[in-house]
């Protein structure tokens, strides 16, 4: 009998006995080697191994020794040292992300798991002071991740979080402290928790005093001061220059100089002038 009838006759079998498939829910880094088991059950026990990847695919080990492959991205069925089987995929990315299935029959039952996998991406943290009426705000954010970042803060008071998915379907995470007046806030502390992380993250503003309002009111306005001044300045002088431009147009213009050219007609006449008494010599020869 053709193997293939023969797994089709397991699996309507294995169905039959299958109860409620175990769900797991799983997030990944981007980039790590993943590995998903379907069952603790060793080859010795087991019929066989199909993995079906978003609908879309199907990874397999049948009876007799067959190997299924019709996804071609890089996944593949391994075994460990004692024999059991696994799904491993080398390089995680976007694209591994959805939902997968696996059916595994053996001897007096069947293992049937759904795993929804998800990747997730680590935040990048950072974290300033803003003024508010007479008070201080702590912010912290942490954008870029999935999902998205718990932040929490190490002092008591009034704080608020919101949180903004992106087109990438990555988060960012806003929140923020108001602090009372004359709060000391080198002690203020941003905790950031997420998957990526084994352990929370806490950040520190460095070395940072009290924010000086005044110093600060008093360098805007001297800025804008000055603003104004190089532009009243650059006004006048664009001014000046189109009335030189104007000037320039109307005096008269000096014709060019002109050089004395002795003009010489074609083909003048050469009169050699010859000395009379020279003339005279000569003629008392002839």
């Amino acid at each position: 009998m053709d193997m293939k009838w023969i797994y089709a006759m397991i699996l309507i079998i294995s169905q039959a006995w299958s109860q409620e498939p175990g769900i797991r829910n799983v997030s990944f880094n981007q980039g790590s080697a993943v590995n998903l088991t379907c069952s603790n059950k060793t080859w010795k026990d087991t019929m066989f191994v199909t993995w079906e990847i978003n609908k879309q695919c199907r990874i397999a080990f049948l009876p007799g020794g067959e190997s299924v492959d019709t996804c071609n991205d890089g996944k593949s069925l391994r075994n460990t040292s004692s024999f059991q089987s696994y799904l491993h995929i080398p390089k995680f990315s976007k694209k591994d992300e959805g939902v997968y299935k696996c059916e595994s029959p053996y001897k007096g039952g069947i293992e049937y798991v759904i795993y929804h996998v998800a990747m997730t991406v680590p935040p990048y943290v950072s974290m300033w002071l803003e003024p508010k009426n007479n008070n201080v705000v702590a912010v912290c954010t942490a954008k870029g991740g999935n999902p998205a970042a718990n932040i929490s803060w190490n002092h008591e008071g009034n704080a608020s979080s919101v949180v903004t998915p992106d087109a990438n379907e990555l988060y960012s995470v806003e929140s923020r402290l108001t602090l009372p007046k004359g709060f000391d806030t080198k002690s203020v502390r941003c905790i950031v928790r997420h998957p990526c992380w084994e352990l929370e993250r806490i950040f520190v503003l460095h070395d940072i005093a009290p924010v000086p309002w005044l110093l600060i009111l008093t360098v805007v306005i001297i800025t804008g001061l000055l603003a104004g001044l190089l532009f009243i300045l650059q006004k006048k002088l664009r001014i000046l220059r189109q009335c030189q431009q104007l000037e320039h147009s109307n005096s008269p213009s000096k014709p060019p100089p002109t050089e004395d050219v002795e003009e010489v007609e074609p083909y003048a006449s050469y009169v050699q002038r010859v000395n009379s008494i020279y003339n005279s010599s000569a003629d008392l020869f002839t």
